[in-house]
């Protein structure tokens, strides 16, 4: 069944999502919603002609900080300094360049320009971050998501320069081990995020591990890296 939402910002149980784990139809993007929704599993993706959608997939994959396997080629690029790091300093370009990077096998993007001032404004609350890699002064990747609890819900990257990417999500989980985030949300599969050690799991025990990490106080306002405070 699938559930068609109104002005009242909740949602149905996630376990009764359809088997390709479409939950919802209709509703907003106004930060409660978006809040709720993540905290409970779900999460919106949608085309420009098409209604809000929400989703919450079975199995799901995740990543667990200390799983993380960091490939000896990317090991090299971080040791030859090839980039410099930031976080939070252009949140709505990373998003932006998010929307426009091309991936493979889909045509047009899925973040659509009121998603893009959803997130913008899910940043500004504190809750939304971004991850940039730099190389020359120039933006050249970069990651962003949402994050409440331990948990960090990844939304998208790009990069521009090869490695660029892969480098800020590896520097974006060596700081979250830092502060102890005990759950990376990968949310859908693909064959790149599992070979930096992310895994499927059904969707009762992902809903599990987050209730749990929900527990934990969120790290609100504007995040840096250990070394840049």
């Amino acid at each position: 069944m699938i559930y068609r939402l109104f002005d009242e910002p909740v949602f149905p149980d996630p376990e009764q999502a359809d088997p390709d784990g479409l939950l919802a139809v209709g509703g907003d993007l106004s930060p409660q919603r978006l809040l709720n929704a993540y905290s409970n599993g779900i999460f919106p993706w949608y085309a420009e002609d098409s209604p809000i959608l929400w989703w919450s997939t079975n199995p799901r994959l995740i990543l667990i900080p200390d799983e993380f396997h960091m490939p000896r080629s990317l090991r090299r690029v971080l040791n030859k300094g090839t980039f410099t790091f930031t976080m939070d300093t252009c949140f709505e370009e990373v998003v932006r360049k998010c929307a426009c990077c091309p991936r493979p096998g889909q045509e047009g993007t899925w973040i659509v320009e009121d998603m893009v001032e959803a997130y913008v404004m899910l940043h500004e609350l504190g809750y939304a971050h971004s991850v940039e890699a730099w190389q020359g002064g120039e933006l050249v990747g970069g990651l962003y998501g949402v994050s409440l609890g331990s948990v960090f819900f990844g939304e998208s990257m790009f990069y521009s320069v090869p490695d660029a990417s892969k480098a800020a999500f590896a520097m974006c989980i060596e700081q979250l081990k830092k502060w102890n985030f005990s759950l990376i949300d990968c949310q859908q599969t693909t064959q790149h995020l599992l070979r930096f050690g992310a895994r499927e799991m059904l969707r009762f025990r992902f809903l599990a591990m987050l209730h749990e990490a929900m527990e934990v106080p969120t790290r609100e306002g504007l995040w840096r890296f250990d070394d840049q405070q």
